[in-house]
């Protein structure tokens, strides 16, 4: 619902946030396409009608575009549950409020070649650390770190998932991207990772979208979107 980024998530639903010339999904879209994907499902709660009316069956974009509307919210991960008689073959999920210029078909690629039948996406982020760092030895000061960095690695909403991780999502219940990577590793099943090193922004705050007008016109308006 864009709670973070009111008051603009109050007059339209967050993905359609205009960013440069495009709106936010636009830019995913032509993204997709540009990396070969021909067949996208959007999974649609909050204000699903703007959605469907602004992007209709995808031909606009090149692309052939089927909208998933859920009666009651179900999460991050959820609502692929609905979609478990289209998802045949390895797919790409990802979340609505990411700007990125990552190559989805070498996700795809490393999703469907690994063992694991899910497959997470990474990105490493490094945060200024606004403290000195005291590395202490007994009663003394063995060392002073002035300021580090402190780096992270954080799960980036993208993932790459094979028809046999469906089974694992209940029907109907909301359940979330994490509960889904949470039971996996309970039940000892391998969980891949894919180091993202392309550009990367999640849009959450308003602060973030701010961001994002610089980053589209540095990373993406060039290459057309």
């Amino acid at each position: 619902m864009g709670v973070r980024l009111r008051p603009f998530t109050e007059v339209i639903p967050k993905p359609l946030l205009p960013i440069g010339e495009k709106s936010l999904l636009e830019i995913q879209i032509s993204r997709l396409r540009e990396c070969g994907f021909k067949e996208i499902f959007l999974c649609t709660n909050y204000k699903s009608e703007y959605i469907e009316n602004f992007f209709g069956d995808g031909a606009r974009l090149g692309v052939k575009l089927h909208v998933s509307k859920e009666e009651s919210p179900l999460g991050t991960c959820g609502p692929l549950k609905l979609l478990e008689q289209y998802l045949r073959e390895p797919f790409v999920v990802m979340n609505g409020d990411i700007l990125t210029n990552a190559d989805f078909r070498k996700i795809l690629r490393f999703g469907t070649m690994n063992r694991s039948d899910f497959t997470v996406v990474t990105k490493e982020m490094v945060f200024p650390f606004e403290f000195g760092n005291v590395v202490p030895e007994g009663d003394y000061i063995r060392e002073v770190q002035e300021k580090p960095s402190i780096t992270v690695e954080i799960v980036a909403g993208i993932y790459a998932g094979k028809p046999a991780v469906l089974r694992l999502i209940p029907e109907g219940s909301y359940f979330g991207m994490d509960q889904l990577i949470q039971r996996m590793l309970a039940e000892g099943k391998p969980v891949a990772r894919y180091l993202l090193k392309d550009y990367w922004l999640d849009i959450g705050r308003v602060e973030d979208y701010r961001k994002a007008e610089d980053a589209y016109n540095n990373h993406f308006k060039q290459a057309g979107g």
